[in-house]
């Protein structure tokens, strides 16, 4: 079961797990800022806010993209599609509300056993 302190890797991004409660998930990501950005998709029921500890993102949200540097905070709202990834090695906080199964996601997609029944 997915909690806070839990470390979570994947090729291109690392993510930790700060803060998991019923109305908030709390994560630090480390992206290297290789890659493509991953499939543009939206979270019906979830607002996310995220917040560039260092280096830079780059973001395509709602169609508009844009790139967000050290300090800047930007939130998605629900139903929002959006995209988004590191324009070269950045480190940021974000936060899922409410947090849902999002950790129980995390933890199945970066096992490795991303086939696994989900729902």
């Amino acid at each position: 079961m997915a909690g806070a302190g839990d470390l979570y890797q994947r090729p291109g991004i690392k993510l930790e797990i700060i803060t998991l409660e019923p109305d908030l998930l709390a994560m630090e990501a480390v992206y290297e800022g290789t890659g493509d950005l991953p499939p543009k998709h939206h979270h019906p029921n979830q607002d996310e806010r995220f917040t560039v500890l260092e280096g830079g993102v780059r973001t395509v949200i709602d169609g508009a993209e844009r790139r967000y540097g050290e300090g800047e905070s930007f939130d998605v709202p629900a139903g929002t599609t959006h995209q988004m990834g590191g324009d070269g090695h950045a480190r940021i906080r974000w936060e899922v509300r409410p947090s849902l199964r999002t950790a129980e996601f995390f933890e199945i997609a970066y096992s490795g056993n991303a086939g696994a029944n989900f729902l």
